[in-house]
């Protein structure tokens, strides 16, 4: 248990998959409420602040330029699109001109990987994903964890 009473979220290895870059957080789920993954997503990326939700929907969109979907579309979680659902996997996807950016949360039983895979389209993509990797890896696991504290 990491200090706050929250379980350790980690970093952990995964394959590229025919990606350009690839990172993954492992969540255990043991004493935890069992939630799908989309419900993992949802509570990370709409249960938040409307402000926080707000600046973090500015970065896809104005920094890296990700076509989000509309907010209140069932199919989508704060405009990333739903490519694959099911009550252990969910992959979410956004597009822009240069990259191309895929959220993969799967649950086991006893963890949740939140895995991100990033195609890059164009030169540029690598640029922007090299100013983003950073905030990623910090945002992730504090929003994860914050959802793992609302839901316990």
């Amino acid at each position: 248990m990491a200090p706050t009473g929250t379980p350790a979220i980690r970093r952990v290895r995964v394959d590229p998959d025919g990606t350009h870059f690839a990172s993954a957080f492992e969540l255990p789920t043991a004493g935890l409420p069992r939630l799908t993954p989309e419900q993992w997503a949802r509570a990370s990326f709409e249960d938040i602040p409307a402000v926080l939700r707000e600046l973090i929907r500015t970065g896809w969109a104005g920094v890296l330029g990700l076509r989000l979907g509309p907010r209140s579309s069932a199919r989508h979680v704060v405009g990333w699109r739903m490519v694959e659902s099911g009550p252990d996997r969910l992959a979410l996807e956004a597009r822009a001109p240069s990259l191309t950016i895929r959220n993969v949360l799967t649950h086991d039983g006893s963890r949740l990987v939140w895995a991100t895979y990033v195609r890059y389209e164009r030169r540029a993509g690598r640029a922007l994903w090299s100013l983003a990797a950073p905030v990623h890896h910090l945002a992730v696991p504090l929003l994860l964890g914050r959802a793992v504290r609302r839901a316990g």
